[in-house]
């Protein structure tokens, strides 16, 4: 999942219960960018106590392994 896979950066949630998230790829060309930002948005939309959502797309600081839990790396066989 994104989570552990370390490409949420920040997630904020004001007095409204409006969320504010800030993420990155593993890669700027990623082919399915625009799929994962959707479903993203979407997901946190469906969260009945969810306001409205904003999703900001960055690549600083860059994604490295060393973001993913270690879970993520469990799964994927880094460990």
């Amino acid at each position: 999942n994104v989570y552990d896979l370390g490409l949420i950066y920040k997630i904020d949630i004001d007095d409204e219960n409006n969320v504010d998230l800030t993420m990155t790829l593993t890669a700027p060309n990623c082919p399915i960018a625009d799929q994962i930002l959707i479903e993203v948005q979407q997901k946190i939309e469906e969260i009945p106590e969810v306001e409205q959502v904003k999703v900001h797309l960055v690549f600083e600081p860059p994604w490295d392994m060393e973001m993913m839990s270690e879970e993520a790396k469990l799964d994927l066989g880094y460990m």
